[in-house]
């Protein structure tokens, strides 16, 4: 019987994470007919046209043969136009069009189009690092994403066409030394800390919080300058490490969210509207996708006007911001989505915004106040470690005052912080807690602080704990290696038991 067999390597999405797929295909006489088996999606059937015209117009007659397509392993569902190059390979390697023996050395991924133009795909990050997992020559990927596969560390080659992808197979071309330890510059074109004029205390707990990975909660009448303040948390933040440049670039490029031919080089800051669902908060879907708190990863989550976000999505972040990870389970599966982020939020003090400003009038009812901010639990109260208020700035100070501190000349304290942090392991937001009287012993009159606020002001354990890495990052912003009695009275005052919210 006439039979022809082939199979190249391929991957598919799980999660962030990349799964080994074997693309097999079986070409024989018989009644001309294409079928994919495997578990594919709608996406991956349809693929059968788009690689039955890509292979037509590249020059190639599709012969009127029995061909069959099976994704292994078979119990993963397949999804996306990812497996359409790999197809289209292994159809020609069957067909004796290309070497199968050179085609194996491959990891292939890619969207065709009609013409065989080969298109953008998701997940080519992790891909690329299945490919040298997998012991591989490398991976032949679009050329739209040759950067985020070169930062994997494979070699790769990119690819425009499906005439070009069967050049290199079959003239052994040399593709693109990878280079894990290649960072690109971070950005700085940030909004600067020094447009934002006044707000003394505001600012110096943004910086207590860019300093420790702190969450942080600022609290204000409208126009006090919450937002202004929360988007220039970024410019102080200290540049991504070569390994959270990979998990984010991994995140993004999942999720489909990855700019052509780019690289996440700087630390995410996402600010979704309060109007998110559950699952564009926490992830999820019919087939799990990261939600915002996966995309700010290693970055700020900005929740503005955080009462007015559902009670079910604030209260789903609770696990997320003590675990650093998020998993979503579905009936036949559960994936787990990386989620280690720095909350920030604003919010009003009342419905009307204007409780405690010194010169317009609140209209709320107690019980109206009481009720607004009943929305956001204490639990998730708890969860934040500092909590400031946030007074509006008078217009002579706007027109009469000297601009502040640089962004720059604050970041640099940051880094100065973070170096002693680094010495101990991390970040101070992140100590666990077996090792927090190790490394963040207190003197016997703090003891004696911390229990007294306890019984008096009703500070939970979890309240205690976050009030001791707060004041081990005062000490460490003041270059002291004890913590003090005033470190602790700092950081007390940033606690909500403190600020009456």
């Amino acid at each position: 019987m006439y039979l022809m067999l082939a199979s190249v390597r391929s991957t598919s999405l799980w999660g962030t994470d990349a799964l080994a797929v074997t693309v097999e295909a079986d070409v024989h006489k018989g009644m001309p007919s294409f079928s994919i088996v495997g578990l594919p999606d709608n996406a991956v059937k349809e693929s059968r046209d788009r690689v039955r015209s890509a292979i037509a117009n590249s020059g190639i007659d599709f012969p009127p043969l029995r061909i069959t397509i099976n994704l292994a392993p078979v119990d993963v569902k397949k999804e996306g136009g990812i497996f359409d190059l790999p197809i289209a390979v292994a159809i020609l390697s069957a067909l004796g069009f290309v070497s199968k023996d050179k085609a194996a050395d491959y990891l292939f991924v890619g969207e065709l189009g009609l013409n065989g133009t080969v298109r953008s795909t998701r997940g080519v990050i992790s891909a690329a690092a299945l490919a040298c997992g997998l012991g591989l020559k490398g991976i032949v990927c679009p050329r739209v994403n040759t950067n985020e596969a070169l930062l994997s560390g494979a070699h790769v080659w990119p690819v425009k066409d499906l005439k070009e992808t069967m050049q290199i197979i079959m003239e052994d071309r040399p593709g693109l030394m990878g280079n894990a330890d290649a960072l690109p510059d971070d950005h700085h074109d940030l909004p600067d800390l020094a447009e934002v004029t006044g707000q003394a205390l505001p600012k110096r707990a943004l910086l207590i919080a860019a300093a420790g990975a702190h969450n942080l909660l600022m609290i204000g009448p409208p126009g006090a300058g919450k937002s202004m303040l929360a988007k220039r948390l970024p410019s102080i933040l200290p540049p991504l490490t070569r390994r959270e440049m990979l998990e984010c670039t991994r995140i993004y490029s999942a999720a489909g969210r990855l700019a052509r031919n780019a690289v996440i080089a700087s630390r995410p800051f996402r600010s979704p509207h309060h109007t998110i669902s559950d699952a564009g908060l926490i992830g999820g879907g019919t087939t799990p996708s990261p939600g915002e708190v996966t995309l700010a990863h290693n970055g700020v989550l900005f929740l503005d006007e955080l009462p007015e976000y559902r009670r079910s999505s604030l209260e789903a972040m609770r696990q997320p911001i003590e675990d650093g990870e998020v998993t979503v389970s579905r009936a036949a599966s559960a994936v787990t989505f990386p989620a280690r982020f720095q909350l920030l939020a604003a919010m009003n003090p009342c419905p009307c915004g204007f409780k405690g400003h010194p010169t317009r009038e609140c209209r709320c009812t107690p019980l109206q106040v009481a009720k607004y901010l009943a929305k956001i639990s204490g639990p998730l109260l708890d969860r934040i470690d500092l909590h400031v208020w946030t007074d509006p700035v008078d217009a002579e100070s706007v027109l009469e005052g000297s601009p502040g501190e640089a962004s720059q000349s604050v970041r640099a304290k940051v880094l100065c912080a973070l170096s002693r942090q680094h010495a101990r392991g991390g970040f101070n937001a992140r100590i666990a807690d077996q090792a927090l009287e190790v490394l963040c012993p207190l003197p016997r009159s703090g003891k004696s602080m911390l229990a007294l606020a306890m019984r008096q002001y009703h500070l939970s354990m979890r309240g205690y704990k976050r009030v001791i890495k707060v004041a081990r990052t005062i000490a460490d912003l003041e270059d002291l290696s004890a913590i003090g009695e005033q470190h602790l009275a700092e950081a007390l005052q940033y606690r909500p038991e403190f600020d009456g919210v």
